[in-house]
């Protein structure tokens, strides 16, 4: 036997394929492609984050087999953290807003992890759950992740998304769509894709509710404008991962357009994907609008649908909520 050929499930994060999406493809005259991150081992793109951070911690002596890993997120870095820690002989604890689709907490409960589900505060409560687990871990002893402020989640996406997306469009990549959780997607992709070609137009898809578009539109995190049901993406304020980082455009996307988008990929495509990749979707829309056809723009297909089957595909949810599954993908060319 040659073990050296194969490997763990930690060595097959990233390398996803790029899908290209067919319909809006042809409605706007553009290339338009989803990362499938849904299919790293985790599930999500925030497989790639996990696994930066726990190999940088390792790198520095900040983690050996059987230590713990706590941090606080809104479900998918805590899933990558616990599929990886397993395989690398760490265990976690997760805390997570009790907000988040009870699909979430029930995955990480059944693949292992200790899940402490808090009330939703803001960043700036003491009680918010990044702070619950920063405390943890200072109590405790424990290695805390830190996905928000800890730049090994960009240095990741930098040394895997970026090139990816270079090699796998051969270069002809003219633009790059990502919403922003922690910024680690957005921002190491960024630097990797500007690195190569400086007129690749980089797009941020912004949920309602959220401050990126207002940061990066206006300079200050203070638009207070809406609401979004969207998780793991929505950020208040500037992260060490989003530091220095400058898009070329920002755009709000409602729930509504991010869901009619959801569906069609659904129907047309048979792509089953969370409310992000919606909001990442909608984005390439608005630049491949704007900028008009020929381009070849890339977004990120975050995860799968699902772990929203309970809001975001049932029809009483949706109903309650005012949103409808009936509205047509070209009225977002308009």
């Amino acid at each position: 036997m040659n073990a050296s050929r194969y490997h763990g499930v930690d060595h097959h994060v990233g390398n996803t394929p790029l899908i290209r999406l067919r319909r809006l493809s042809e409605l706007t005259g553009c290339d338009i492609l989803g990362k499938a991150e849904f299919m790293n081992p985790g599930g999500s793109v925030k497989d790639r984050a996990a696994l930066g951070i726990i190999m940088d911690a390792e790198t520095k002596g900040m983690l050996r087999p059987g230590d713990t890993i706590v941090e606080g997120t809104a479900g998918n870095t805590g899933i990558g953290l616990t599929v990886i820690g397993h395989v690398r002989g760490y265990r976690s604890v997760i805390v997570i807003p009790e907000t988040q689709s009870p699909e979430k907490i029930d995955l990480l409960r059944a693949l292992g992890a200790e899940v402490l589900s808090v009330p939703e505060k803001p960043y700036s409560n003491p009680d918010n759950y990044n702070h619950v687990a920063r405390r943890m871990a200072e109590e405790k002893g424990w290695f805390w992740a830190n996905q928000f402020d800890n730049t090994a989640n960009r240095l990741m996406h930098y040394r895997t998304t970026g090139p990816e997306v270079w090699e796998q469009t051969a270069g002809e990549v003219s633009a790059f769509i990502s919403s922003v959780g922690t910024g680690g997607t957005l921002a190491g992709t960024t630097l990797y894709l500007k690195e190569r070609n400086p007129k690749i137009m980089i797009g941020c898809a912004d949920p309602y509710g959220a401050a990126m578009w207002s940061w990066f539109t206006n300079g200050n995190t203070e638009t207070n404008d809406g609401d979004s049901f969207a998780e793991g993406i929505g950020q208040g304020r500037v992260t060490k991962n989003l530091e220095g980082i400058r898009v070329d455009r920002a755009w709000r996307i409602p729930d509504q357009d991010a869901l009619t988008v959801l569906y069609q990929l659904l129907r047309d495509e048979g792509l089953f994907l969370g409310l992000s990749s919606g909001i990442n979707v909608a984005g390439a829309v608005r630049m491949a609008v704007e900028h008009g056809p020929g381009q070849t723009i890339v977004t990120i297909l975050c995860d799968s649908g699902a772990k929203y089957q309970s809001k975001l595909f049932n029809p009483h949810w949706l109903i309650a909520n005012g949103l409808r599954t009936d509205l047509s993908v070209e009225g977002l060319l308009a």
